[in-house]
């Protein structure tokens, strides 16, 4: 990328930005570094999301190739996730991202805290 190319809309590092935008997208990716799980699993997984938002996430990695969906036959039939080639590319940025929020969360806390104070001390 060149510095005149930098963020543009159809530059290659928005997309990948646009991706990891999504706070489920990582999440959901992350949840299935292991392996294929089906939605029940996956939720179970992750906590705090919903049957609906897990679906459309789903989906949306599904669509840009990152996660391939597997519907198996049987009673019941039953569909599992697992990530891609391309979807495990994105487990080492991904973690880089959750080191950076170990290594660094107090302080954004800390900042954050500050922000509110000085507002609420403004009104």
């Amino acid at each position: 990328m060149t510095a005149d190319q930098s963020f543009l809309a159809d530059c290659r590092a928005r997309l990948a930005f646009d991706l990891l935008a999504n706070t489920w997208n990582a999440v959901v990716i992350w949840a299935l570094r292991d392996g294929a799980a089906r939605p029940g699993h996956l939720r179970a997984r992750i906590g705090g999301i919903s049957p609906k938002v897990l679906t459309e996430t789903l989906r949306r990695l599904e669509f840009n190739g990152l996660v391939a969906r597997r519907a198996r036959t049987g009673a019941p039939p039953r569909v599992d996730y697992e990530l891609t080639a391309l979807g495990r590319t994105l487990l080492p940025p991904i973690e880089a991202c959750g080191a950076w929020a170990f290594a660094h969360g107090e302080e954004v806390l800390a900042a954050q805290e500050q922000s509110e104070q000085r507002a609420a001390g403004g009104r």
